[in-house]
């Protein structure tokens, strides 16, 4: 896998943060092996939806929460984020994580598909996390893409790197090649693709974690 950051600058970055209180301490803890955003892009998350007054937040894939701590810690107390994630466990787990970090009153709990949970909820929404399975991202942000609002931003994980897709496949497609891609990839990259021509959005790919596309809606 490509390393985004050197490791030093990856300390850096990480020893700029602030402390991190009990509950997110326990969700580090748990998270162990588990694919989640990890603590530099939680708080750049949470940095965005504060940056943009969100109060309304919509996740693709939310796993046990980790992502969901950051967001509506930016919340006001009625804020609203919503939760999509297929395993019944891993959903009860976050319920549990928000409920000791104080934020579960903010929350939505959608058990099952996050394409079936979108069309439940009527927009706007101030911040879309983008985050499940890499080869449904373009079909996510046709799903969703009226339903964010002038202001928002969409912000799609795993822009650059994951455990399935290929880096330079991904990279060849973005400069103009027509690579062979595998299903995961060639979601990634049509994704940052359709993204980059659209003139509704204005996208940046930031090297943190395993690379966020943030978009701005204009």
């Amino acid at each position: 896998m490509t390393d985004i950051l050197p490791e030093e600058t990856e300390r850096f970055v990480r020893a700029a943060l602030p402390e991190a209180d009990e509950t997110l301490k326990a969700m580090e803890e748990r998270g162990e092996g588990f694919p989640t955003v990890g603590r530099e892009v939680g708080q750049f998350l949470r940095l965005l939806a504060h940056a943009v007054d969100a109060e309304r937040i919509f996740e693709f894939g939310s796993g046990f929460g980790y992502s969901a701590y950051w967001f509506a810690d930016a919340l006001p107390e009625d804020g609203e984020i919503v939760l999509t994630e297929y395993d019944a466990d891993e959903l009860r787990e976050a319920r549990e994580f928000l409920e000791s970090a104080g934020f579960a009153d903010r929350a939505v709990f959608e058990n099952g598909d996050a394409m079936d949970a979108i069309e439940r909820h009527d927009g706007p929404f101030d911040v879309v996390l983008i985050d499940h399975n890499k080869d449904g991202y373009p079909e996510a942000l046709e799903a969703v893409r009226d339903k964010v609002a002038p202001g928002g931003v969409v912000v799609a994980d795993n822009a650059m790197v994951s455990g399935i897709q290929d880096f330079d496949a991904i990279l060849a497609a973005l400069e103009g090649d027509d690579p062979e891609l595998d299903e995961d990839s060639r979601g990634i990259a049509e994704y940052l693709l359709t993204m980059r021509e659209d003139e509704t959005f204005e996208t940046s790919v930031v090297p943190l974690g395993e690379g966020i596309a943030v978009s701005y809606r204009r």
